[in-house]
């Protein structure tokens, strides 16, 4: 055998081999200190680093409103008068720390309140929420803090004086002031209480109902769930377990939970049923009756002489919904219009818009009729429609304000401004007859609008995901700026070499509509190497991967995750919001769709635009819905994606509550053949499909998707002869609470092992603050 003479050349590509086998080699292993950099970047690490970020402001009324601060030595609470800037501490923080450390039993650092809640009483003392529970505080002479009762949770009246709270499957109202306590109904039953929140995959103690304004009565419900099918979990401890059981109405349920509207006058403890049948358990907006933050009753808006109630009714399916006015005093029920859609209806993109405006015999209606989100004017005598307000392309999406002398509305919007970003969320006012309508916010940026009880001012916290926010007060008018409130300072972040993300555009899978996202990259990022992406996602339909166009020094863990040597995406495909009805309803009645085609389409494409990017290995995970799709997006992409990691994913949507499937999916319809409309959406007919690695995780008390849902499909795979992984995270719900980062790391680890190829260090501890 002859010998081989290395030639120049031969020798430099030897050289070049063995370059590259020594790179692999150094990053075969991550080390503890590779993966102590990433965690700089988690978002409890790198949030605290950014400094006066005032992204919210909170009105006391018309004139006044309070904030939080931060910066490097803490918290701080401050109390401007809107009419001239001047900013002031809005209480004693240290002596407030030491009135709630006495009431509390534990030390409070003053410069670390963390406050949920703040009010000020009519006598001076403050209302505080921290830590889920509520203070009165006096600290002008007893420097001390009690607890508000422990009794049930209640809903405060506008006059403040009286709170009405649930008990014993009844409706019951508190005095305020001396603790008296009246039962205002009192044939409640087990599973046929008044006021009673359960969405199936949402419960709680609280009461669901809409004071009058003077008041004097309460609109609410009867909530009938006596036939409703039950939902089960079982605590993990040592002993006998907790069984926790509800009501939880399954897709194609006969018998779905139900509501009987009541209006109940509190002072005559006389109860009022409306005259109509029993109505869906149903919002024109979400996926339960209460969408709102406040968690109130969206719905339902009373006149401001408390003499006439109007509300929306909802189909089950979400494809109609009937306008209504009731008497309080007889109960008598007028139905003054209704709309009928071939998909689903939505009362707007963010909240419930439509407005009711009885002195003028009037209605502001929202509806997507012309493939926008447009207000529109009707009159409450006739049921017909006077004109629409808004016009063209975007849409409203928060109607914050109406004023009725003067016939104004104001409204957050998106997509209504050449050369902006269509998501970013900007504000307005327009007429009632359409016209003048007028920006007020002019920055190229998503503008978060905290609006004065008036309506005279309102502050402007404006960002992009690069740009950290500046936050001013403006005047409502015009929206000239009246005084800067605070400029956020990135310095501290970027000293730790953070960087922001880089928002990029790609055609979605028709190869024509333009998809929005954003880019992580590692912070040592090297252009001649080759990098695996991961997609983050979540496909909605009721929110997008993205999530918010403000800034936001950490997005899920996406830059930690990319400081490990990924790059990770997240791109808002298809079937999102925020967008055209057309863009919304892209996968409507196929939810088995989950945009995996625009992610799929939208990785290809980066990946031929980015020779960095290395198209052989593809990752994806997300949780809940972005669970459910990543099962999807192993199962039917199973050569694209070589690995995903699903958490808590609604995998077979006939075992989720019925109301969100229903809406999307449509009601369950059984074929000739036995087939139905929803066999193609179960991630577990698909298991034999698996050719990559798969982790799937879920928390054993889910009480929003149960984790039956997970063990559907690990049953599934088990009998198709798949390996895979899997995490049960006893007692946990649907976030992980304590968990979070031991799953966080377990992330890490999987995509490290098995998209990465290297060796993760073991057991690597997490280290988020302890307060």
């Amino acid at each position: 055998m002859g010998s081989m003479i290395a030639t120049p050349r031969l020798l430099g590509a030897l050289i070049l081999t063995a370059l590259s086998t020594a790179a692999m080699a150094q990053t075969s292993k991550l080390s503890t200190e590779d993966y102590a950099q990433a965690e700089r970047f988690a978002m409890y690490n790198a949030t605290p680093l950014v400094d006066h970020a005032v992204t919210t402001v909170n009105w006391m009324d018309g004139t006044y409103f309070w904030y939080r601060d931060h910066d490097a030595s803490g918290d701080h609470y401050l109390r401007v008068d809107a009419t001239t800037g001047k900013a002031e501490p809005a209480f004693d923080q240290g002596k407030l720390a030491a009135a709630l450390g006495k009431a509390s039993g534990k030390p409070v650092d003053a410069n670390k309140l963390m406050l949920t809640e703040f009010a000020r009483l009519d006598d001076g003392r403050l209302d505080v929420k921290k830590g889920g529970k509520h203070y009165v505080c006096d600290l002008t002479s007893a420097d001390s803090c009690t607890v508000k009762s422990d009794k049930e949770p209640g809903v405060l009246s506008p006059d403040k004086r009286s709170e009405a709270f649930i008990r014993n499957w009844n409706l019951w109202v508190r005095d305020v002031a001396s603790g008296k306590e009246t039962q205002l109904t009192t044939d409640g039953a087990e599973d046929f209480g008044y006021a009673t929140d359960n969405a199936g995959w949402k419960h709680t103690d609280a009461a669901i109902l809409v004071w009058s304004p003077d008041s004097s009565k309460i609109a609410t419900f009867q909530q009938d769930q006596r036939k409703t099918g039950e939902m089960y979990l079982v605590s993990t401890n040592v002993g006998h377990p907790k069984l926790e059981k509800w009501k939880y109405p399954l897709v194609g349920d006969t018998d779905v939970t139900m509501i009987e509207r009541v209006i109940i006058d509190v002072p005559g403890k006389h109860v009022v049923r409306l005259q109509m049948p029993a109505d869906q358990h149903r919002s024109s907006l979400c996926d339960d009756i209460s969408c709102g933050r406040d968690g109130g009753w969206d719905d339902v808006k009373w006149s401001k002489d408390s003499k006439s109630l109007a509300f929306v009714s909802t189909s089950r399916d979400h494809r109609q919904e009937w306008f209504r006015i009731a008497d309080p005093q007889t109960g008598k029920v007028r139905t003054v219009f209704d709309e009928k859609v071939a998909t689903y209806y939505e009362s707007g993109n963010d909240m419930v818009n439509w407005q009711y405006l009885p002195d003028t015999n009037e209605a502001i209606w929202f509806s997507e009729r012309d493939g926008w989100g447009q207000l529109y004017l009707y009159d409450l005598k006739t049921g017909k429609l006077k004109q629409q307000i808004t016009h063209g392309e975007g849409n409203v999406t928060q109607v914050l304000h109406v004023d009725p002398a003067t016939r104004t509305i104001w409204f957050r919007g998106v997509g209504k401004e050449a050369g902006v970003d269509p998501y970013y969320q900007q504000f307005y006012k327009i007429g009632f007859d359409g016209k003048h309508q007028t920006l007020l916010t002019p920055e190229k940026a998503d503008h978060t609008i905290s609006l004065s009880d008036d309506g005279r001012y309102f502050a402007d916290a404006y960002s992009t995901p690069t740009t950290a926010p500046m936050t001013v007060l403006r005047d409502a008018n015009d929206g000239h700026t009246l005084h800067d409130i605070a400029k956020a300072d990135i310095s501290r972040l970027t000293a730790t070499g953070w960087k922001p993300p880089e928002p990029f555009t790609v055609k979605g899978r028709d190869g024509k509509t333009d998809l929005y996202g954003l880019m992580f990259k590692p912070t040592h990022f090297d252009p001649n190497k080759k990098y695996p992406i991961i997609d983050y996602v979540y496909p909605g339909p009721q929110t997008g991967s993205v999530g918010s166009r403000s800034f936001s020094a950490a997005r899920v863990d996406h830059q930690a995750l990319a400081e490990l040597g990924f790059i990770v995406v997240a791109i808002d495909g298809m079937g999102t919001p925020w967008r055209s009805k057309a863009f919304h309803d892209a996968y409507f009645e196929r939810i088995e769709d989950n945009t995996l085609p625009d992610q799929v389409a939208g990785v290809k494409e980066l990946g031929k635009r980015y020779a960095w990017i290395d198209l052989d290995r593809v990752g994806i995970w997300g949780h809940s819905g972005g669970g459910n799709a990543t099962v999807g997006a192993m199962f039917h992409y199973p050569d694209f994606f070589k690995v995903g990691i699903a958490e808590s994913g609604n995998h077979e949507n006939r075992n989720y509550e019925d109301d969100w499937a229903e809406k999307w999916q449509g009601l369950l319809k059984k074929n000739p053949d036995g087939t139905t409309n929803y066999d193609k959406q179960a991630n577990q007919s698909f298991a034999a499909n698996l050719k990559g690695h798969l982790m799937l995780a879920h928390g054993t008390m889910d009480d929003n998707v149960p984790p039956y849902e997970t063990l559907l499909v690990v049953d599934a795979l088990i009998k198709a002869n798949k390996d895979f992984d899997l995490v049960m995270i006893p007692n946990a719900h649907h976030g992980y609470a304590a968990a979070s980062t031991y799953m966080m790391r377990r992330r890490w680890d999987y995509f490290v092992r098995n998209l990465m190829g290297a060796e993760p260090p073991k057991n690597y501890q997490m280290n988020p603050p302890k307060d």
